[in-house]
């Protein structure tokens, strides 16, 4: 998708970060500005929640060399870099 449909075509974009360029919409010309500003805003923080998952999941690894969480909670941990 990088390669072919999510080119940055310079001035197409309405924000930093929009890879639209006229090819998907599902309706985004259709909200309103503040509609628009609501939805990105929903959308960055959804990105750092899934960031703050992530550096969970390595500060996890990190303390107890255990990169399976589930598998320790069930008593089934997995020998990992031993």
């Amino acid at each position: 998708l990088e390669l072919f449909v999510m080119k940055d075509v310079e001035g197409t974009g309405e924000f930093p970060g929009d890879f639209r360029n006229g090819f998907i919409d599902f309706g985004w010309d259709n909200f309103t500005e503040e509609e628009k500003a609501s939805k990105r805003g929903i959308e960055l923080n959804n990105g750092r929640a899934a960031q703050m998952g992530i550096l969970a999941l390595m500060v996890h690894e990190m303390l107890d060399n255990n990169p399976y969480i589930i598998n320790d909670l069930l008593g089934a941990p997995v020998p990992f870099n031993v």
